[in-house]
C-alpha cells in the first residue's frame, strides 16, 4: 500500500499521489532497462564499419568474391556470409568457397565462430585495436594451426582483408595466406 504524508487523510489525494509515484518508478525502470539494452547493443559498435554488401576488387583473373556483413537477432550479432569463385586453370578445376562468420558479445568480450563448406570451424576472439580495424584471432594450440583474420577500413570506403596462419607450436609466427580488397556494392 502506498502511503504519503501529503494526503494521509484524503483517500483521493492518496490515490493520486500513489499513481504519480508508480508512474515515476515505472518510468525510471523503463529508462534503466533501455540503457542496459543499449549498452549490450553497443558491444558491436566498433564493428559497424564492416556492415554492408561488399565485392572483391583487383582480384586475379578468373577469381570473384562477394560478402555481406549484416546485423541479425535484433542487432545482437553480426553475420558475415562469403562466397569466392575460382575459374578452372590448367592446375585445378573450377571451385567455389562458401563460409559463414557469426560475431557476438559474450561475457563482455567479442567472439566469432566461423564455418565453411570444407568443414572448417574456427573460434575467434575479436579485438578492435583502432577505429575501422577488427582482428579475429583463434586460440593457440600445440596441435592445431592458429588463425588471424584482419579487416581494415580506409577513408575512401574500401575494406582490406588478410588471413594469416601460424603453425602448431609457434602461435605467433603468422604468415600471410590470403589478402584482398573490397568495395561496397
Amino acid at each position: 500500500m502506498c502511503t504519503g504524508s501529503r494526503a494521509a487523510n484524503d483517500a483521493r489525494g492518496t490515490r493520486l499521489y500513489c499513481g504519480a509515484m508508480r508512474f515515476r518508478l515505472s518510468l525510471a525502470l523503463v529508462f534503466a532497462l533501455s540503457a542496459s539494452a543499449g549498452a549490450q547493443g553497443d558491444a558491436l559498435s566498433h564493428l559497424r564499419f564492416l556492415l554492408g554488401d561488399w565485392r572483391a576488387i583487383d582480384t586475379p583473373a578468373g577469381e570473384t568474391g562477394t560478402f555481406t556483413f549484416r546485423l541479425a537477432v535484433q542487432d545482437h550479432v553480426i553475420v558475415r556470409t562469403n562466397e569466392a569463385s575460382y575459374a578452372a586453370t590448367a592446375d585445378r578445376p573450377a571451385s567455389r568457397h562458401d563460409d559463414l562468420l557469426v560475431i557476438f558479445s559474450e561475457n563482455g568480450s567479442l567472439q566469432a565462430d566461423y564455418f565453411d563448406n570444407e568443414g572448417h570451424v574456427i573460434r575467434y576472439a575479436v579485438q578492435t585495436p583502432a577505429p575501422n580495424v577488427a582482428t579475429f584471432v583463434s586460440e593457440p594450440s600445440a596441435r592445431e594451426p592458429r588463425y588471424r583474420l584482419t579487416y581494415r577500413g580506409d577513408a575512401h570506403g574500401a575494406l582490406a582483408g588478410s588471413f594469416e596462419i601460424a603453425p602448431p607450436g609457434s602461435p605467433d609466427a603468422f604468415t600471410p595466406y590470403l589478402a584482398w580488397k573490397a568495395r561496397r556494392r
